[in-house]
């Protein structure tokens, strides 16, 4: 069968695998080489199989025969090379023997050979199961982590599609934040300009009208003046006959207009410490909130408010990536820094919530699993959740925490009523971070600005 196989992928003219066959118009195939040769020595141009004349000097290379005799190849050698490994190299003889010792495969004139004397040998199909049995043991863990590997490989997948979307979403609040800017700026500048506009004209028409006053001024003393040199150079008679009238009209004294006081434009009520004005004028639109959350550290359940301040308990989990800084057993999240020195106080609305945890912990404790309680956490808690630190037993609005790292003090109290509900005192040695658990939801509250 191999042999007719070959002789469906040889050449008429060579009797070898085609090289490079092309396609002839009487549909037979030939090696463009031989075809070349053959032509050459025949002194015409037929086919070497039925020696019909062709029309084409340079006839279309057959590339699925060419394809086809390529794969073919690929498969003999194959084919020889297994077939070759199963032979034994010295004596030419079937492998069918393993050496116990030597743990290698052998022949019968292996068995036999002085090289493996004394050697004990087993046939090769009884030994190969245990050894199967062995290599299956040892590539369990193998195979085990790459199961791993490929599960961590689609987190890496999640993470980097949520990196993706994160930068996207992030964009998007930035530019909304921004456009709010833009349209406050916008509207200082336009009731800026309105109010300048409003004092030019105030102001125009103010000497609109002292120059009609001026105009008219000018326009009487013209023709006063001009009598006045009309009767200078009448008869004698004339001129003394009206002397007298003459005389009162040019002594008429009419009090000159006057530039009045504040007439140009106020600048400095514009220019003057404008961007100051307009910031202290911005402090009323936008807030500063002390502590922001951070989102890579929520647990999948939590869901946080685009500006970063609050956060609610979802009943469905979000597809988010299993990073080392999320929580995936409690309900969490920590702010988003971290503090190793100074006073901080940050006030959080827990109304909405029917149980809830609040304080800070070191920021190397363990956020992953059921032991993030277990040790550096200072916080007072309220309702079903237990914590390890103090239990609030009256339902709060609110909850003010003031931290004060280089003394080691932590105190809570309920800045509604003014009432103290617990200190702390510690030796911190590490970064702290706030942390907030929840049944509902909560918010970080701005700070006043009065």
């Amino acid at each position: 069968m191999a042999s007719q196989s070959q002789n469906e992928y040889s050449c008429p003219v060579c009797c070898e695998i085609f090289k490079n066959p092309v396609l002839l118009s009487c549909s037979h195939s030939v090696c463009k080489e031989c075809l070349q040769q053959f032509w050459r020595i025949k002194k015409t141009q037929e086919c070497p199989v039925c020696r019909r004349r062709s029309s084409n000097q340079h006839p279309p290379l057959n590339l699925a025969l060419k394809n086809l005799c390529e794969s073919f190849l690929n498969e003999r050698k194959e084919r020889r090379t297994s077939e070759s490994e199963e032979i034994c190299s010295l004596h030419g003889e079937k492998l069918n023997l393993f050496c116990l010792e030597d743990k290698h495969p052998g022949c019968l004139l292996c068995r036999d050979s002085q090289q493996h004397d004394n050697h004990k040998f087993r046939p090769i199909s009884e030994v190969v199961p245990s050894y199967k049995e062995e290599l299956s043991k040892a590539l369990k863990p193998l195979q085990d982590k790459l199961k791993d590997n490929e599960k961590m490989k689609g987190e890496f997948e999640k993470t980097f599609q949520h990196i993706k979307s994160q930068a996207e979403h992030t964009e998007l609040q930035i530019k909304l934040q921004f456009e709010k800017l833009h349209q406050f700026l916008r509207h200082e500048e336009s009731a800026t300009i309105t109010a300048l506009r409003k004092e030019e004209e105030q102001k125009m028409q103010m000497m609109k009208e002292k120059l009609e006053e001026i105009n008219r001024h000018i326009s009487a003393l013209s023709q006063t003046v001009k009598n006045t040199e009309e009767r200078m150079i009448a008869s004698d008679v004339r001129f003394l006959k009206e002397f007298p009238v003459s005389m009162e009209r040019v002594q008429i004294s009419q009090p000159d207009p006057q530039t009045p006081s504040g007439a140009l434009i106020n600048v400095p009520r514009y220019l003057g410490n404008l961007s100051f004005r307009v910031w202290k004028k911005m402090q009323k639109i936008v807030q500063n909130t002390p502590v922001i959350l951070d989102p890579n550290s929520a647990n999948p359940f939590l869901v946080l408010s685009d500006d970063l301040t609050s956060v609610r308990r979802s009943q469905r989990k979000q597809p988010l990536p299993d990073n080392p800084e999320r929580f995936d057993e409690y309900c969490c999240v920590f702010g988003s820094e971290g503090f190793n020195s100074g006073k901080h106080r940050w006030d959080v609305q827990v109304k909405e919530s029917s149980d809830w945890n609040l304080g800070v912990t070191t920021a190397s404790n363990k956020r992953k699993g059921r032991d993030f309680f277990k040790t550096d956490v200072w916080c007072v808690f309220y309702g079903l959740f237990l914590g390890s630190g103090f239990h609030v037993k009256q339902k709060l609005e609110l909850v003010r925490v003031d931290l004060d790292y280089d003394k080691g003090i932590l105190s809570f109290s309920d800045p509604v009523t003014k009432r103290h509900l617990h200190t702390f005192t510690a030796n911190f040695t590490d970064t702290v971070l706030p942390f907030f658990e929840f049944s509902s939801s909560l918010k970080i509250l701005p700070i006043s600005s009065k």
